[in-house]
């Protein structure tokens, strides 16, 4: 059973990667000429109308790919909704360490002043401003590319908050749960859920993937990506804005952390499949040694773009099935894509646990590879 200090240390490993990681014109032209009066002024009309429908329908547009952006992004504040959201502490490292509200930049609209130093944001990311002046604070290349200097950014974004938020609400659930057995071995209230769901993990995945003499080192890791990346997938279902596991920096700290683990645990057995297998001609050896070297990268690479794409696609497809029924704005077709937003939205719930899933087994997987023991002949 999990721990409640090594899933303390496992987040704050966690923290640690993920924090030193982490958003972004339309015109119309339309000319007609007719010779007769009636017929001009009846084509101006029915043009001003096509325009107008048209400008509509892109603002729409517009707007949906907008609200995408914004739920998909991660930011220095955490927007609930119109009017109800908070800031977040901004942390740079610039000619010493510098922190405050990211209220200052009033989303981007404000120079943010700290200890005579000006910052700037702008489409998510934080540079040293030129001037105190909003409109003068950047400046470009020939390419509109941004050429300030950027300080170092340890902020606590959105995402970096949500992982606090997620430690510490993991961390007392679990050690409720474990004072319970203190009792009682009967499993008590969010025991009765999750032990069956622990059990399954030892059982299914830890043991028949790293084997009964080394799983046990294993389970706090394996239990703690488990539940993040499941609690996590099932927050970003929330009309919050969540999208931590959508954010490929977090999916790169967590195939890291599973890399360096696999790396670390390996045996003499694991490295020398790897430089130099058995069983195979020796001519092959050194052509099967960077196959397996390659394959050492494309494991975590896999596992990092397989969590982070789909949970993104999952994400983009239901947003954007909900903006179709503003693009069409037709109350026959509404209840359609309603229905098919909350079929998918039920796939979704399955997707977010089939994910912790996969990840899950699949980190076992390579801990068992790495500790395996192999009968040479």
């Amino acid at each position: 059973m999990i721990t409640k200090f090594n899933t303390f240390w496992a987040f704050l490993g966690l923290l640690f990667v993920t924090s030193s990681a982490v958003a972004q014109d339309h015109g119309h032209e339309v000319h007609k000429e007719a010779a007769h009066h009636e017929e001009v002024a009846h084509d101006d009309s029915h043009h001003a109308t096509a325009l107008h429908e048209e400008d509509s329908e892109t603002d729409i547009k517009a707007v949906i790919k907008e609200t995408i952006d914004h739920h998909l992004a991660d930011s220095y504040d955490f927007h609930i909704t119109d009017g109800i959201g908070f800031p977040l502490p901004v942390i740079l490292f610039d000619n010493g360490l510098k922190v405050f509200s990211s209220s200052k930049f009033h989303h981007g609209h404000e120079v943010a002043s700290v200890d005579g130093d000006n910052y700037v944001l702008y489409h998510g990311k934080i540079y040293k401003a030129l001037s105190t002046d909003i409109h003068t604070a950047l400046d470009y290349d020939d390419h509109h590319h941004v050429t300030n200097e950027k300080p170092l950014d340890f902020s606590i974004t959105k995402n970096v908050f949500m992982i606090l938020v997620m430690a510490i609400f993991m961390f007392f659930l679990f050690s409720g749960i474990a004072k319970s057995y203190k009792t009682s071995l009967k499993p008590q209230k969010a025991g009765k859920f999750l032990e069956p769901i622990i059990i399954y993990v030892r059982d299914e995945i830890a043991i028949p993937n790293i084997g009964e003499k080394h799983y046990k080192k294993y389970m706090s890791y394996l239990l703690t990506v488990f539940f993040f990346i499941w609690f996590l997938n099932l927050a970003g279902m929330t009309p919050l804005g969540i999208n931590v596991t959508g954010n490929i920096a977090i999916t790169f700290s967590l195939a890291l952390m599973t890399f360096i683990i696999t790396q670390v645990s390996g045996k003499k057995d694991y490295w020398m499949h790897i430089f130099w297998m058995p069983g195979v001609p020796v001519v092959l050896k050194p052509v099967m040694a960077i196959i397996e070297l390659i394959g050492l990268f494309v494991k975590p690479f896999s596992l990092m773009i397989r969590l982070y794409a789909n949970m993104l696609a999952g994400h983009v497809v239901l947003m954007s099935i909900i903006g179709l029924i503003f693009v069409f704005g037709k109350w026959v077709i509404s209840p359609a894509f309603f229905g098919l937003t909350l079929v998918l939205s039920l796939l979704e719930l399955l997707v977010a646990a089939l994910q912790a899933y996969i990840f899950t087994m699949l980190a076992a997987l390579y801990f068992g590879s790495a500790v395996e023991e192999h009968d040479h002949h």
